[in-house]
């Protein structure tokens, strides 16, 4: 298992030039839920970088290339595996911003990888071993979602996979769980049990509101609800922040309902930067009178 630090208990992970980790500034993971086209996800990050750097952001953009795991086989789902690591090769030679996206099975990761920053595997494929192993083979950074039916502990040995195939470079990502039928609840515990387990967190604020399967033919949401949580997980002491957002989540083909409107974006990001110097200073007062 990674060797863990002083400071909180659990290694910093280093994704692109940022470090992640306690005592550390929020990773910021933001970008559309899917990759509708090249020019859109290329203006939206174009909008993410000015934000970062007008605050100071450690900021990954993120899209999917594929939704697999939509509620209805009709749904659009992406522009596919080449169009898409396309896109994001072209975001990141544009923007300088590293790169992330879902990776669904085992043959995808490597073409990822030479592409992407982080790899990240979805809640529902949490326990795929396969998937896991291979993502952690190429040796870049695994953002694993913990699944909705998985309690935090349990994420323990999600990490112990990925180091047995050589990989301590794993974020884990707490978005939610399953609560009787459409309903998911966050207990923010599980930040801190998570992270006792290894790993730098991550709060995902958007898919944490999302009603699954709530429309009928596809997922809901309350997007009213994410700042409330984005406050919540950064109070709690999470690493950062996974927030989808759009130009225009009531017409975006995949969890609008959840995505959070881009110009709402900068006013949740500055509050959870006080909010976050408020705990680093509140955590270094606690070991100055330890």
């Amino acid at each position: 298992m990674a060797e863990r630090s002083e400071a909180g208990g659990y290694r910093p992970v280093r994704v692109g030039p940022y470090t992640v980790g306690a005592d550390q500034p929020l990773l910021w993971i933001c970008g559309p839920c899917v990759i509708e086209s090249r020019d859109h996800v290329l203006m939206v990050a174009e909008r993410l970088r000015r934000l970062a750097d007008e605050l100071g952001l450690p900021l990954v953009f993120k899209a999917s290339f594929d939704k697999a795991n939509r509620s209805s086989g009709r749904s659009f789902r992406g522009v596919g595996l080449e169009a898409g690591l396309a896109a994001l090769a072209a975001v990141r030679a544009a923007t300088g911003l590293p790169v992330t996206t879902d990776v669904h099975e085992p043959y995808q990761a490597a073409a990822a990888a030479e592409v992407c920053d982080v790899l990240q595997v979805p809640a529902f494929l949490a326990r795929q071993t396969d998937l896991l192993e291979a993502c952690g083979r190429t040796g870049r950074v695994v953002n694993v979602k913990k699944g909705q039916f998985m309690a935090p502990w349990e994420m323990r040995q999600v990490i112990a996979k990925l180091a047995d195939v050589g990989n301590e470079r794993v974020l884990l990502t707490e978005r939610g769980t399953t609560f009787g039928y459409g309903w998911l609840v966050n207990d923010m515990r599980g930040i801190a049990w998570m992270q006792q387990c290894g790993a730098p967190v991550i709060f995902d604020a958007t898919h944490s509101v999302q009603k699954p399967g709530a429309l009928g033919d596809r997922s809901g949401g309350d997007r009213s609800m994410v700042p409330l949580l984005a406050r919540a997980a950064v109070a709690a002491g999470c690493d950062g922040l996974f927030l989808e957002t759009h130009p225009d989540p009531d017409q975006a083909p995949s969890d609008g309902p959840n995505m959070l409107p881009l110009d709402q974006l900068p006013e949740v990001i500055r509050v959870c930067l006080r909010l976050r110097q408020v705990v680093l200073e509140s955590s270094l007062q606690d070991r100055n009178r330890e």
